[in-house]
């Protein structure tokens, strides 16, 4: 098997409904995983599952909240009942809530929290047991941002979470590897999703600031998430991966 391969693999993420995680999701099921899908919005679940069946993929829905424990054990649950096990584990699912930290509401701060870091601790946690029950090893990957290295206006409490998500991807070295498990963590810079381009200024400040001359495509950020979560790199573990074009490197601000 290599990256180009996932046949008999099963697969959850979370937060994808569009964007990089939708784009995860589908490369996954048409290079053969068994993907759940996940996101918060039922209608995004469901169209989400229809495109990536409709290329004859594997795909289940389940919409919820990727931040509630008590659904993310259900998550688990249901893919193993539909699946027989569960091999990967990809916890994309985020909220960006902007202001200035002078302003930063507890609510807001909280919430961020709850998602970007509770949420997926407590998937690598429920899934980690799966894996370690089956004896067999898995992948766990964790979505990190290029906040998590360079200061952003407007993003302190996010930035804590991308940041605290790459420590976390180090520490659980010492838990999961005797399991054969790897942990790791990707960091998008500036991409190019539904979100993203509601900004139409967004894709000409990135391109102006990026050193490659322009911002990633999902695809680019799916290439690397499917390289850590695939069988060839079972040896890397701990590890955090920008993929910005070279952003971090200079780090000019948008603003």
């Amino acid at each position: 098997m290599n990256v180009d391969s996932f046949q008999s693999q099963v697969a959850i993420i979370t937060g994808a409904g569009q964007g990089i995680g939708f784009e995860i999701a589908r490369q996954l099921a048409l290079k053969g995983a068994s993907v759940l899908l996940n996101d918060i919005d039922e209608t995004l679940t469901s169209s989400a599952v229809t495109k990536i069946k409709n290329q004859n993929g594997s795909c289940l829905g389940l919409p919820g909240d990727a931040g509630d424990v008590s659904f993310i054990n259900k998550m688990v649950d249901q893919t193993i009942n539909e699946f027989g096990k569960l091999d990967i584990a990809i916890a994309n699912a985020g909220i960006t809530l902007f202001a200035d930290f002078f302003d930063y509401t507890p609510d807001s701060f909280h919430k961020v929290m709850q998602l970007n870091l509770a949420g997926s601790f407590f998937l690598a946690q429920s899934a980690g047991k799966r894996m370690k029950e089956q004896g067999a090893g898995g992948s766990i990957l964790f979505m990190s941002s290029v906040v998590g290295h360079q200061a952003h206006k407007n993003l302190a409490a996010y930035a804590v979470t991308k940041a605290g998500l790459e420590m976390l991807a180090k520490n659980l070295v010492v838990e999961l590897s005797p399991y054969n498990i790897n942990v790791n963590a990707i960091a998008p810079g500036a991409t190019l999703t539904e979100r993203t381009l509601e900004d139409k200024e967004y894709t000409n400040t990135w391109s102006r600031i990026t050193p490659l001359g322009k911002p990633a495509t999902t695809n680019d950020i799916a290439n690397a998430a499917l390289f850590l979560v695939s069988p060839v790199s079972r040896h890397i573990t701990g590890q955090s991966l920008i993929i910005d074009g070279g952003w971090t490197s200079v780090s000019p601000s948008p603003y």
